[in-house]
């Protein structure tokens, strides 16, 4: 078979092949869509009341959102709307007064009740008390809430109970038939001015998926509309949706670990490394007792014992020759007898003692050795 052929044959393989895959994936695939809720990121992660400020913008209220509940900066006005995210047990008396004293005027205030709690309840000048509302520990039951055109829900289901007391001013009530005065939400007149009060604000927030749908669910937005409808439209909505600032450790145990635990090894390893080791007493160094004259005489003990004797007598000997260098240059300068002649002339010494004194001794004669440094020295010294 030719090349041509070959090459012909091969790729007609290949296009059938191709076209058999082709017709397999066409056959088994078709295109599709689907819509997936992304999770949330950026402010919708800290602010539970984010879909709910924007939904208020786009209808053409005016909405803004605070962490915390700062009255001096809000500068509320009569026809304005606060939405209480957390717990009101935890604001201070002069935010009671302060709110309160708005809300005689004409605001309007939304409050979740609390679950009760005996630490927390029973203060006079709490915000709960002054309105005459009582926390209860009655189980949550879920209310019917029906919209027209939509499937009926269960709404509060998961909320708190609480009663009022003769003081209130109820103006709406929603409860059951449970065989108690509980209430799930209630609106109470305070002068001018209203207080919504709620077991539960689940239906308020962004969502997370389909079980918890949030403002994504008509009925929730309807019953929304309902809540905020004394001044809906008539000024600024305040949500405030975190009145607790989250403790900072807390935050970084909890969000910082990925850092905080590698720093932490490295501490402790080094600390390790840097450590002392436990185990047996090492003595203390010997201190350095030997004075020099100890260390020469060690030395030339040495030089002796291993047989370099000539090397202590030439070092006496050199030390000899630099002095008379200096003290008699003449005599320094000659050779042999003549220098033996000059210095016993100098030194008023016999030659032959001279001599005797400047001749290397034998390396096994210890008693020469050291009659000659003996006479090497003293010479040294009359110079």
């Amino acid at each position: 078979m030719s090349a041509p052929v070959r090459n012909t044959v091969i790729g007609v393989v290949l296009l059938m092949l191709v076209g058999l895959i082709a017709m397999w994936f066409l056959r088994s695939f078709e295109k599709g869509s689907e819509e997936i809720t992304l999770p949330a990121y950026g402010e919708p992660t800290y602010n539970a009341l984010y879909a709910l400020r924007e939904t208020l913008i786009r209808d053409g209220s005016k909405a803004e959102s605070r962490r915390q509940l700062d009255l001096p900066a809000m500068q509320l006005q009569p026809g304005d709307t606060v939405l209480l995210l957390d717990d009101p047990r935890q604001l201070t008396p002069a935010q009671v007064e302060g709110l309160l004293d708005w809300v005689q005027f004409g605001g309007h205030l939304l409050l979740r009740a609390p679950d009760a709690d005996e630490d927390l309840d029973g203060n006079e000048q709490g915000l709960l008390e002054r309105l005459g509302v009582v926390t209860s520990d009655a189980a949550a039951r879920c209310q019917i809430w029906q919209v027209e055109g939509q499937p009926s829900h269960d709404e509060f289901c998961s909320g708190s109970r609480f009663t009022l007391t003769g003081k209130a001013r109820a103006e709406r009530r929603w409860a059951d038939a449970g065989g108690d005065d509980t209430l799930a939400y209630a609106r109470l007149r305070y002068g001018l001015g209203r207080v919504d009060v709620l077991g539960s604000m689940d239906f308020l927030l962004n969502g997370n998926g389909e079980h918890e749908p949030g403002l994504r669910d008509i009925a929730h937005r309807d019953l929304t509309r309902l809540l905020l409808a004394p001044n809906y439209g008539k000024g600024t909505t305040h949500l405030i949706y975190a009145m607790e600032m989250p403790s900072l450790w807390k935050t970084l145990f909890q969000r910082g670990w990925p850092v905080w635990v590698p720093l932490l090894l490295a501490l402790l390893a080094w600390l390790w490394m840097r450590c002392q080791r436990f185990g047996a007493l090492l003595p203390s160094p010997r201190e350095d007792r030997r004075s020099l004259l100890e260390h020469v005489r060690a030395s030339g003990e040495h030089l002796h014992r291993y047989g370099k004797s000539p090397l202590l007598y030439d070092a006496v000997r050199q030390a000899f020759l630099a002095r008379l260098r200096r003290r008699a240059p003449v005599a320094a300068a000659l050779t042999g007898d003549a220098q033996a002649q000059a210095i016993a002339d100098h030194l008023q010494w016999p030659i032959s003692r001279v001599q005797t004194a400047l001749q290397i001794p034998p390396s096994q004669d210890d008693v020469a050795l050291r009659e000659r440094i003996r006479l090497l020295i003293q010479m040294r010294n009359q110079l």
